[in-house]
C-alpha cells in the first residue's frame, strides 16, 4: 500500500513540477562566449534543471521541456518537447540529437522508451548537491566549460563549507519534510533533494529510514513520535492550492495541535521555485532561506 501510494504521488510531483526553475533564468542567459570551443553535439534537455544547467554552461540546446514556468530566454525559440515525465520520443529522433538529458529519479521511467528508439539518454544525478556538482563538472570537461563549471562548483561548495564550519557545534534542530502536490502528501526522507539541503543547512532530519526510498507515505501519529522541532511544507505543482490543502488538513486535523514544531510556530512553506524537487541552479538561495528558518536565533545577531 505505502509502496503504491508513493509511486502515484511522486508520479505526480514530477507531472506537475519536476526539476522546477529555481532561480531568475535570465541570469544564465549570455552569449556564446568566444574562447570557448565551438559546440559540436547536439543536446536535448527534458527538465527544467537540465535546460538551466545547459544555460548557466554556455550551452546550446536543440530541445527542451514544456513548462509553465519561465525558461533561460536564449532558448525561446528552442523546439519544446513536452512534460519532462513523458518528452516526445518521436519529436526527439526528429532532432537528430546527439544526447539526452533527463535526471536519474526518471530514469526507470524514460530509460526502456529512449532505449526502443535508439535515442541516447544520460540520467543526470541530481538527487543531492554533491551528486549535481560531480554532473556539472563533468559536463563541463566534455564541452570545454571547465571555467564555468569550477566557477559553479565553488561557489556551491564554498557556501556547504561556510554552513559545516558556522554550525559544527551547535545541535541540530530534527526537521519534518512534508511534500505534497494538490490532493495529498508525503513525508520526504534525508534521501530526496529538500532533505539533503536540511542536512546540509545544520539540520537532522527527523524520519529515519533504512533504505534510499526519497518519500514515505504519511501516518501524523507516527510523525508526532518524532515531535520535530521544525515542519517545512513544500507546495508543487499548483503552491496556492496545495498550502491551502496543507492549511486545512493542520486545521482540522487536531492531531497537529500537539507537534512541538507546532506549538513553537516553527512551520514554514517552502517557496516553490527555490525547492524543487531534484537539484536546480539555486543551491545558494535554497540554503539561505533554509539558514532563517533552521537557525534564526543565529540569523538575529
Amino acid at each position: 500500500m505505502q509502496k503504491s501510494l508513493y509511486g502515484v504521488v511522486l508520479t505526480s510531483l514530477f507531472l506537475f513540477a519536476a526539476c522546477q526553475p529555481t532561480s531568475d533564468p535570465k541570469e544564465g542567459d549570455h552569449s556564446p562566449s568566444s574562447a570557448a570551443s565551438v559546440q559540436e553535439e547536439r543536446i536535448v534537455a527534458t527538465t527544467v534543471s537540465a535546460t538551466e544547467l545547459a544555460a548557466a554552461l554556455d550551452l546550446e540546446l536543440v530541445g527542451i521541456p514544456t513548462s509553465y514556468k519561465e525558461l533561460p530566454t536564449r532558448y525561446d525559440d528552442v523546439t519544446e518537447l513536452g512534460n519532462p515525465m513523458s518528452p516526445d520520443v518521436e519529436q526527439i529522433r526528429q532532432l537528430q540529437a546527439d544526447v539526452v538529458w533527463s535526471v536519474s529519479t526518471l530514469q526507470v521511467d524514460l530509460e526502456e522508451p529512449f532505449t526502443s528508439a535508439g535515442i541516447e539518454a544520460e540520467f543526470l544525478d541530481f538527487q543531492s548537491v554533491e551528486g549535481m556538482i560531480q554532473e556539472i563538472l563533468s559536463i563541463g570537461e566534455r564541452y570545454n566549460r571547465e571555467d564555468e563549471a569550477t566557477a559553479l562548483a565553488n561557489g556551491f561548495n564554498s557556501r556547504i563549507a561556510a554552513l559545516e564550519e558556522t554550525y559544527r557545534h551547535s545541535e541540530k534542530p530534527s526537521v519534518l519534510i512534508l511534500m505534497g502536490v494538490p490532493g495529498s502528501y508525503l513525508v520526504a526522507t534525508k534521501h530526496s533533494y529538500i532533505g539533503n539541503l536540511v542536512e546540509i543547512a545544520g539540520g537532522e532530519i527527523a524520519i529515519d529510514v533504512d533504505n534510499d526510498m526519497e518519500y514515505l507515505a504519511s501516518n501524523t501519529e507516527y510523525l508526532q513520535q518524532s515531535n520535530p522541532d521544525i515542519i517545512l511544507r513544500a507546495a508543487h505543482g499548483m503552491p496556492e492550492e496545495v498550502i491551502e490543502m496543507f492549511d486545512e488538513e493542520f486545521k482540522s486535523n487536531d492531531i497537529w495541535k500537539h507537534f512541538h514544531a507546532v506549538e513553537k510556530g516553527r512551520v514554514y512553506d517552502l517557496e516553490e521555485k527555490l525547492f524543487g524537487t531534484t537539484g536546480n541552479m539555486a543551491v545558494l538561495e535554497a540554503l539561505d532561506a533554509l539558514e532563517e528558518m533552521l537557525h534564526p536565533e543565529d540569523n538575529e545577531r
